[in-house]
Parts: C-alpha cells; sequence; structure tokens
C-alpha cells in the first residue's frame, strides 16, 4: 500500500513539474514577438537607406508637367498620372537620359512643342498635382513597366506590344519577347526611388535649357502626329527645331514637321514567323 502511495506521489511530482515547464514556456512567448518587431524595423530601414536617389529641379518639375499635359490632350488626372509613370519609368530604367527634362526633350520621343507650347491657366492646379504626387511616388496602377504608348485607336502589327492600359487617349505598352520576358531594361519600382528637389540648380542639357520658357511663351501652330502601318510607334517624336528671330531680342523655337517613325533601335523589329 505505501508502495503504491509513493508510486502515486511521485507520478504527481512528475505531473506537477510538466505544469510548472508548460507555465514557464507560456509566459516567455512573448519575448520572439519582440525580436520580431526590432528585425522589422531594421529591414525597413535597410530598405529606406537602399532607395536611389534621383535629383530634380524646378525646370524638371516644368518638364513632367509638360508632358503629361501635351501627351494626354489635356485630358484628366488618370491621362496625367499615366504619362507621368511612363517618363519616371524612362528615368528609372538606366536606357534614357538621367533627369526628367533629359527624358521629356529626347528628340524624337514626345510630342512636337512639348518644351515650347503654351500649357493653359486652366489646367494648372490639377496638372501640378498629379505631377507632385508622381514626384511623391505615386503611379499609375496599369501603366506597370510600359516606355511606350501611341494614341488609342491606332493599330500596329509587331507581336512584342504588350498593352497594359488606356488613358488619356492613349494606349500604353511593354515591350516583351515570345517568352514573355521584357525587351527594355525594368524600371524601378516607385518605392525604390527617391526624389531629391534642388532647388535654383538646373540639371537640363544644354542643348535644351533655351527650349523651357522662362516668360509666356508665343502660342505656335502644331502638325497633326504622323502614324505608319509599316513601322512601330514609340512615344510621340518632336519635331526638329530651328530658331528663329521676331526681332533683334527674342528668339522663338519654331517647329518643323517631325519625321515618319523610321527608328527601329528605339522602336523593335516585326516579329517574323
Amino acid at each position: 500500500m505505501r508502495a503504491h502511495l509513493t508510486l502515486g506521489k511521485s507520478l504527481a511530482g512528475i505531473v506537477l513539474a510538466g505544469f510548472a515547464a508548460a507555465s514557464c514556456t507560456t509566459a516567455q512567448q512573448p519575448a520572439p514577438k519582440t525580436a520580431s518587431l526590432a528585425t522589422k524595423s531594421r529591414n525597413a530601414q535597410t530598405a529606406h537607406d537602399a532607395k536611389v536617389t534621383f535629383n530634380y529641379t524646378a525646370k524638371d518639375r516644368d518638364c513632367l508637367k509638360r508632358a503629361m499635359y501635351f501627351e494626354s490632350e489635356h485630358s484628366d488626372r488618370s491621362g496625367y498620372m499615366a504619362v507621368g509613370t511612363v517618363v519616371m519609368n524612362r528615368l528609372t530604367s538606366g536606357a534614357y537620359p538621367d533627369s526628367i527634362c533629359g527624358v521629356v526633350a529626347q528628340q524624337r520621343q514626345f510630342a512636337p512643342g512639348v518644351m515650347t507650347r503654351q500649357v493653359e491657366p486652366i489646367a494648372e492646379v490639377e496638372l501640378a498635382d498629379a505631377a507632385d504626387a508622381i514626384l511623391r511616388g505615386e503611379r499609375h496602377p496599369g501603366v506597370k513597366d510600359a516606355m511606350f504608348f501611341h494614341t488609342d485607336g491606332l493599330k500596329f502589327p509587331y507581336r512584342n506590344m504588350h498593352y497594359v492600359t488606356i488613358a488619356g487617349g492613349n494606349a500604353f505598352y511593354e515591350k516583351r519577347g515570345r517568352d514573355g520576358e521584357l525587351q527594355t531594361p525594368a524600371p524601378l519600382p516607385s518605392y525604390e526611388v527617391a526624389m531629391n528637389y534642388l532647388p535654383g540648380q538646373s540639371r537640363m542639357p544644354v542643348q535644351f535649357e533655351g527650349l523651357v520658357p522662362t516668360a509666356v511663351p508665343v502660342p505656335i501652330p502644331m502638325p497633326g502626329p504622323v502614324a505608319s502601318m509599316e513601322t512601330q510607334p514609340s512615344v510621340a517624336e518632336p519635331a526638329n527645331v530651328l530658331p528663329v528671330t521676331m526681332n533683334a531680342d527674342t528668339p522663338v523655337a519654331v517647329p518643323t514637321p517631325r519625321p515618319a517613325f523610321n527608328d527601329a533601335a528605339l522602336r523593335g523589329s516585326l516579329a517574323h514567323g
């Protein structure tokens, strides 16, 4: 009988010890959560520090607004944001100029007169809001990695034109091969990009400095777009501009009709097979 009692007490002690051990384990569980939060904080800080910084000036902001305004047919915020996203995709891809004005003013890429025509004052508030949103990191969600667009409704026979969205009267597309891979360097996602404002400085290429008006520009009628079913489009192309003199002190840039699309290196080639 005593042996049974002793055995019972021993079993009870083992059970109680087990409960005590379990209680200690439970009490210590919150500790890993603290470590997890600290890890997340460090990871977030690392991600922030790893951002690629691009500098921009007041002129760069003006160039961004001009591209958004003239390429979207003065449409709406969605159209503005779509074009602005293309500009930023090009800027961060590494395949285009390293400043916003450099991207927008690149020859034969954006609309004729994009650097010289007058933005209607009525559009200024919504346009400025959209441009500032782009510079803060907002993007049009439908544009994705697209760096090309053309007027909606045009049709082209190229198989590498992967359309992603329509906005502001334009159809936006990525260039992808048959394997689905991008044929252009991929742009950085917005969360990896930091825009740094440089007041009073300009990063615009010297050859384009005179094209950004510092006062109210002289409105100039512009030629319509030229499209061909035999060649592939890119972003609408600006004309070559020829300086003429209105008087002894006032040079004005007068655009000539832009050439037809014929740059196979920029626009890909017709897919065969």
